[in-house]
Formats: structure tokens, sequence, C-alpha cells
């Protein structure tokens, strides 16, 4: 969900298409996110981390059962993890622990909706159960959909509010005896990790996002304070990844005209982002490298919610400079003009 093309930018790259798409479908993006990465296409990475960079440790991800969700999972997974997925589909579920098994990773599946308290409190006892500790929770179920304010209904907003802000704190809650030091299995003195997978979204404005915009920057927020009350009291670390826009996701695919990504994708400056990036910075923080990272949110756009249109070529930068100088040095600029 952050680089944002701007709509002059926009207008240019997708002048060409058949249908007069509105401003933001053009591609302004700012309610898409599509975080564009200026670099090729990798075909597959190897992983920077030591294999077993996680033995011994277990992991519950919420929303784990597709998309960034799924692709975090995998990769816990693949560095030595236990994992514990959760979803509101039990098929889906089920699917994606099949898949986690024929890497080699224990893995268990939990249908379960996140706004539900009972359902948050079986998930977190079923993964303790069953793997005898808790160390990292990862926070990655959301909902979203384009809709203009004026058009949102009150329950509408309030959907994407408790999925992703209050989900967020249901399972943080849910999860804390267990993630705090000296809880079950865990040691006296080093706590766990929670990581909330957020957006960038709300850091300028987006288009038709008043609803995940609001949720984001909730989250963002109760990052912070999670950090500091829990890192202190508990030695929890508390961090979010703020993902730009990340290609094979439903996340991209519901938000997104089918005829727009396709340009896109044909243009070779411009990239989604992987799963493979966001599970990178997740591993990140949930391992011993990230035992210093306490409060922050990770944004993994490749810098693209900085992005403003290019007013003009660095040449004509040049060529106006010049002129400038030489004009002030003819008729210097500011100078008072009245004899009193």
């Amino acid at each position: 969900m952050p680089g944002f093309l701007e709509v002059e930018r926009a207008s240019i790259f997708f002048s060409h298409l058949e249908h007069p798409w509105s401003i933001f479908e053009l591609g302004e993006f700012r309610g898409l996110d599509l975080g564009f990465r200026r670099q090729n296409q990798r075909t597959k990475m190897e992983s920077p981390f030591k294999a077993e960079i996680l033995k011994g440790k277990v992991a519950l991800v919420t929303g784990g059962g597709s998309g960034i969700g799924y692709g975090i999972s995998l990769e816990l997974g693949k560095h030595g993890a236990s994992v514990a997925i959760m979803g509101r589909r039990k098929h889906v579920v089920d699917s994606a622990v099949d898949a986690l098994r024929s890497h080699g990773i224990p893995a268990i599946g939990i249908e379960g909706d996140v706004r539900k308290e009972d359902d948050a409190a079986r998930t977190v006892e079923s993964t303790f159960q069953h793997f005898g500790r808790l160390d990292i929770l990862v926070n990655a179920a959301a909902g979203n959909f384009l809709a203009a304010a004026e058009d949102l209904s009150p329950n509408g907003f309030r959907t994407v509010i408790d999925i992703d802000t209050v989900g967020t704190f249901i399972m943080s809650h849910e999860a804390l005896k267990y993630l705090k030091k000296g809880g079950p299995g865990k040691d006296p003195s080093i706590g766990g990790t929670i990581i909330n997978i957020t957006a960038v979204i709300h850091y300028p404005a987006s288009w038709y996002q008043v609803h995940a915009s609001a949720a984001k920057a909730a989250i963002d927020s109760m990052t912070r304070s999670l950090a500091l009350e829990w890192g202190e009291d508990h030695g929890i670390l508390v961090n979010g990844i703020a993902p730009g826009a990340i290609g094979d996701t439903a996340g991209l695919t519901k938000l997104a005209p089918r005829e727009i990504l396709n340009q896109v994708k044909q243009e070779p400056l411009y990239k989604f982002g992987e799963k493979w990036d966001i599970a990178m910075a997740a591993l990140y923080l949930a391992s011993d490298a990230g035992k210093f990272v306490n409060g922050t949110v990770l944004v993994v756009d490749g810098g693209q919610w900085l992005s403003k249109p290019r007013l003009m070529s660095k040449e004509d930068v040049k060529k106006l400079s010049r002129r400038e100088e030489t004009r002030s040095r003819v008729a210097p600029a500011g100078l008072p003009k009245s004899k009193l």
C-alpha cells in the first residue's frame, strides 16, 4: 500500500489506454499503493539469512494462508521456525499448511476470525498446546476495498477498522501471556516479537481509501504504544512493516483494474515488490539481527511513496540555473527601488 505516481506522470504513461479511467485509476495510485521499484525484476533470490536463524522458535501468522501472510509464513519456516497460521477460510488455511509441510516446515492451521476474542484465544492456545511455546506473532490479516468516502457506509468503514486495527489488538492482547518474558515456555529474561503488517497509504493521502488509511494509521500508533509499554514491562519487541504494492497478491488484484496492471507490467522501469521482500523484512525483525529495534515501522516499497513528478529534465535544470545566474548578475533581484 506506499511510490505514488502523480497524475501528470500517469496521464502520459496511460494516455494510450482505450478506456477513460478516472484520475485514481489512471495511476495516481495513492489508493492502490503500487510502490513501483526502479530495478530489474529478479527471478529467484536466495535468502541472505542463515537457514536456521529462527531454529526452535514458534510463529503465529494471522492471514497466513495467502498473499503476504503466506510469504512470511514460508520464509519463517524455511529459516527454522515452526509455524501456525490463522485464517477465516478453512480450505485456504488447509492448502497453505499442506504447502508449508511440503517444504519440511512444522505447521498447523487454525480457522478463526481475528475480530472474535474467542477465536483469538483459541488460536493462541492451540499454537501453544501444539508447539509448547510462542515467540513471534505476525498480524497480517486485513480487509480492504475501494470506496469514495461519500459512498462508504459506516458499517463498511467499521468492518475494515475491526479486521485491521481491532483484530491486531485482540491478537496481540491474547498472545501477551505467551510472548512476555517468563511466560509459558519463555526465558525469564527475554520476551517475544510482534510484527504488524501495515501500509503507507496514510502517509500522504490516498484516493478512495479513507477506511484503510484510518485503520493503518491506528495500527502504526498502536505499534509504538505497545513497543513502549510491553517493551519496558515484558521485554516484547513490537514493530511494523509497511509494504508497497506487492505483485501476485489479492490486495493488488482487488484494487487495480486489470488493464492498468497489464500496462504497468510491460513498462521496463517499474516493477512491483515481491512477497519475498516483505518476508525478508519480517525475518530481520524476528531474528537476533533486529534485537535492538523496537517501535519502528519499516517501509518496504522501494522508496516510491516519496515519489513526485519530475517537472523538468536534469539538462533543463542546468540550462535554467545558468540563465538565472547570468540574469541575476546583470540585474540583481530583490534590491530596493524606492529612494526613501
